[in-house]
């Protein structure tokens, strides 16, 4: 155990992003074990501190993630505030042997003879991974290269149009998008129907299917988006539809609906106040009010927040955007309003 190299980085990770991942991929390659400290930093980002312990213990498993919710918030190289960090990072620890000290930061030197560590830096001039936490939260999309996947999803609002058939939810999340300038997520399930559907019927087994095409292309169209993903219809559409089909859904699709229920930061419900169109893949004007009754009653069982849209394409929009305006993503509504 002597001769055990044993690696600590420590920061904010607000948000974490490719220069992070460079300093941990080092350590991990140079260090027997690898500890990292994160910082809480409500004054400098809105996610959470524990979404962003996520993000590390998900991409390094192997990373052993500490959380810092009561560090010090003040940051300088006076001897002040360098005494402080250390003694925090030290109590922290609670006696851990540190043989190495990796950072990219002035830091590295007075904390790393806190530890009585080597001072390890890892491209301190930001040559191999030209970026910056603050370049990444003012440019979130331009620099997303940057973000691994599993971070930049976090970064992005999903907002959902759920409805009936023929309640709008297609047209307005285009239209949403175009307004916004990024992406939105067509329902997949329309597409995978017209290629398997027999005599205007899926199974149980297809219907999970497509909920789980569904997640995936909505998840890979995220990489894409900027700031807000539009999404048109959910898994929880897809359920209520097999249990209007077959009177029953399979395990795997309620449990996609589940998930589904947590995973948008806002749901809208297109209301069936528009003309009915009465195309031939779709079951007609009065099952569209009974469907649309059993969502609405769905997402109340749920205790899925959402906001009902009637009228125009335009009032419809201009709603959605109300509501946008007082939403931020890992904030309460209830503080904003």
């Amino acid at each position: 155990m002597s001769g055990k190299k044993i690696g600590l980085t420590l920061g904010k990770y607000a948000p974490f992003h490719r220069g992070h991942q460079h300093v941990i991929d080092t350590a991990l390659m140079e260090m027997d074990e690898v500890i990292v400290i994160i910082y809480d930093c409500p004054e400098t980002i809105d996610v959470p501190l524990s979404v962003r312990a996520g993000w590390i213990r998900r991409l390094y498993p192997d990373v052993r993630v500490i959380e810092a919710w009561d560090g010090p918030t003040e940051t300088g190289d006076t001897p002040e505030i360098k005494r402080s960090q250390e003694q925090y990072v030290l109590g922290l620890l609670q006696g851990q042997r540190i043989t190495h000290f990796y950072s990219s930061e002035f830091y590295g030197e007075h904390m790393s003879e806190a530890l009585h560590a080597v001072n390890r830096l890892v491209d301190p001039e930001r040559r191999e991974v030209p970026i910056s936490g603050t370049r990444v939260r003012e440019m979130p999309y331009e620099e997303r290269a940057f973000v691994h996947p599993v971070v930049y999803r976090d970064l992005i609002a999903k907002v959902v149009f759920l409805g009936a058939p023929s309640t709008g939810k297609t047209t307005l999340a285009a239209y949403m998008a175009d307004r916004h300038n990024t992406v939105w997520m067509p329902e997949y399930g329309r597409e995978y129907w017209e290629l398997h559907q027999s005599d205007r019927r899926l199974t149980q087994d297809q219907l999970v299917e497509i909920a789980e095409g569904h997640r995936d292309r909505e998840d890979a169209l995220a990489l894409q988006a900027r700031r807000y993903l539009f999404v048109d219809t959910n898994a929880i559409t897809t359920y209520m539809f097999s249990l209007d089909y077959h009177g029953a859904a399979h395990p795997n699709l309620a449990a996609l609906a589940e998930e589904a229920s947590k995973r948008y930061d806002l749901v809208f419900l297109c209301e069936d106040d528009i003309p009915y169109d009465d195309t031939w893949d779709r079951s007609g004007a009065v099952h569209r009010g009974k469907f649309h009754k059993q969502i609405k009653a769905d997402l109340l069982t749920r205790r899925i927040p959402f906001i009902p849209l009637r009228g125009s394409l335009e009032e419809r929009a201009d709603r959605v955007d109300e509501v946008m305006k007082l939403f931020a993503k890992y904030r309460s509504l209830g503080e904003r309003l």
